[in-house]
């Protein structure tokens, strides 16, 4: 405590014209992170406003909200959306009741094999998604093929390492061991565990891992065209050659959706966490 505040009082000493260098350093760091919060502002928001504003003109140059109004009178728009959502859905089912008790199993029983997990749930990321088209087209039976909810079992491969590291994060921020042994000393079973006490404290992690597996399905193209299903993205593909300006509308819109949905999650999670600050400085 002594060595601490001699230290304290030594490069207070040291400062210039009085001023503490702690904070002079402080400001520092805040103008720099403003400077990067600007550039990054900036590389986003520059190809959104280029894509809006494409939209909203006409080919003689003059703004206008045709694109836009246009969209849910296209040709095929109606059921490549359908068939988007039903494949996100069923994608997002599949992906959670998969990677939840997979997940909360290993960071229970084997916590050293995490390191290696996350290497294997990267492989997806590293594989081309043409090639693993093409090998489940050639190896899977003749009813898979048949039907497009094959797509949504190729995308909970590739939304499986987005949706792990959102649960892994949301476990690493509990304690699990201390819930899981409180709830079985108090005789509850694995399920009753699993459902009544875990999940609950993995709400955010949960809807984090739901939204990044729909945007995922909603902006894949590869897979969809070569299984030959007309998808939202294939749609948007296809009309860009009929009318340009209909596409990117489309495509501005999904992704402002994407982006609205990570917004609120963003959001609730801030509010949850003020509310458990409250609760504890209460207590």
């Amino acid at each position: 405590m002594v060595v601490a505040v001699a230290t304290t009082i030594a490069a207070e000493a040291k400062a210039p014209s009085g001023r503490p260098s702690g904070r002079l350093s402080l400001s520092r760091l805040r103008w720099w992170r403003g400077v990067v919060l600007v550039l990054t502002g900036i590389f986003f928001l520059l190809p959104l406003y280029a894509a809006l504003r494409f939209a909203l003109e006409n080919n003689l140059g003059h703004l206008t909200s045709a694109a836009f109004s246009a969209i849910p009178h296209m040709t095929g728009f109606l059921s490549a959306l359908y068939l988007s959502l039903r494949l996100a859905a069923v994608t997002m089912v599949i992906t959670l009741v998969l990677m939840v008790p997979t997940t909360i199993y290993v960071h229970l029983k084997y916590p050293r094999l995490l390191v290696a997990f996350d290497a294997i749930t990267l492989l997806p990321i590293g594989i081309p998604p043409i090639v693993l088209i093409i090998g489940v087209l050639q190896s899977a039976p003749f009813v898979l093929k048949s039907s497009p909810y094959l797509l949504s079992l190729e995308y909970v491969i590739l939304a499986m390492p987005f949706a792990y590291r959102s649960l892994d994060a949301g476990l690493r921020a509990i304690d699990l061991k201390t819930l899981v042994e409180a709830s079985r000393s108090l005789g509850g079973r694995w399920i009753s565990t699993m459902w009544r006490v875990i999940v609950p404290n993995l709400r955010t992690a949960l809807a984090s891992a739901t939204i990044l597996s729909l945007a995922l399905v909603l902006g894949e193209f590869t897979m969809a065209s070569l299984d030959l299903y007309t998808t939202l993205p294939v749609w948007v593909v296809n009309t860009d050659a009929v009318t340009a300006h209909v596409s990117v509308a489309v495509s501005f819109l999904s992704l402002v959706l994407t982006w609205f949905l990570l917004l609120a999650l963003s959001a609730i999670d801030r509010r949850q966490f003020r509310k458990v600050r409250v609760v504890d400085e209460e207590t």
